[in-house]
């Protein structure tokens, strides 16, 4: 999705990058990395690199939501100006620009194409709300995902002229991303340390997509196998030989023994 671009100058005041408060909990924390490199090794099979995904950071729509937040950071204020979603993921961009924050008015009006909320007592009412409007009538950002780590549910919603539809599960409970062309599912096991319920992505075959590391690991066993499969095949080798050196050495043996005896 897209926006008209914007031609602005100079803003007369100080973005925000960032304000300092911490993330929910520690899963959270794990979470959104984790999200953001499957987003990117989806895109790595897939061949693309004209994206960009960013987690945790600002993103801003106009030039009045920046003073806002401006505003509310320098003056102390109360935060109600939108500060940006957990992890998104735009197609079609500069993927080597450098960014701090997403300013949609210096990417010819970008705005994520894929966002996701994951949920906690303190913003599940806003996210299933104020940011889903926004999402849907502003960023019109054409698919919405939410996780409530609370509930585990796993919730999708796909942009419809301008509001969001459910995007019905499949019998594995998974929820497809046209914009990924992969689905979003729970997987339960362990990552970064901790075993538990994690948001993962699932190819349409159903297979899994690995994280760097379980993708490093996957290829350190077939190469160990390979190995093994080498050895063994080494070894099997060397009997065969040892055995056709004992064979000959054997016929050497019987023809010294017979010419011994005339024969």
């Amino acid at each position: 999705m897209s926006q008209p671009a914007i031609a602005l100058a100079p803003l007369p005041f100080e973005l925000v990058y960032d304000d300092g408060e911490p993330l929910e909990t520690e899963w959270h924390t794990l979470q959104y990395p984790i999200l953001r490199r499957l987003f990117r090794e989806v895109m790595t099979e897939a061949g693309r690199t004209d994206f960009y995904t960013g987690g945790n950071m600002f993103v801003y729509f106009s030039v009045e939501q920046a003073r806002e937040v401006s505003e509310e950071m320098t003056k102390g204020l109360p935060w109600r100006a939108f500060r940006g979603p957990d992890v998104f993921w735009v197609g079609g961009v500069d993927p080597d620009r450098e960014r701090k924050v997403w300013i949609a008015w210096e990417e010819g009006g970008r705005l994520p194409d894929v966002i996701v909320e994951l949920l906690s007592p303190s913003t599940a009412k806003k996210d299933r709300t104020e940011k889903r409007d926004l999402y849907a009538r502003v960023f019109r950002t054409a698919e919405y995902f939410l996780c409530d780590p609370e509930t585990w549910e796993l919730e999708g919603l796909r942009l419809a002229d301008r509001f969001y539809r459910p995007i019905p599960p499949d019998e594995q409970g998974r929820l497809w991303s046209e914009q990924l062309g992969v689905s979003f599912g729970l997987w339960y096991g362990a990552l970064e340390g901790r075993t538990g319920e994690w948001v993962r992505l699932f190819r349409p075959d159903g297979s899994l997509v690995p994280t760097p590391e379980e993708r490093a690991e996957v290829e350190r066993q077939r190469a160990e196998a390979e190995h093994q499969r080498a050895e063994t095949e080494h070894q099997r080798a060397e009997a065969e030989r040892q055995r056709a050196e004992a064979a000959e050495a054997e016929v050497a043996r019987l023809r010294a023994a017979l010419a011994e005896r005339g024969l």
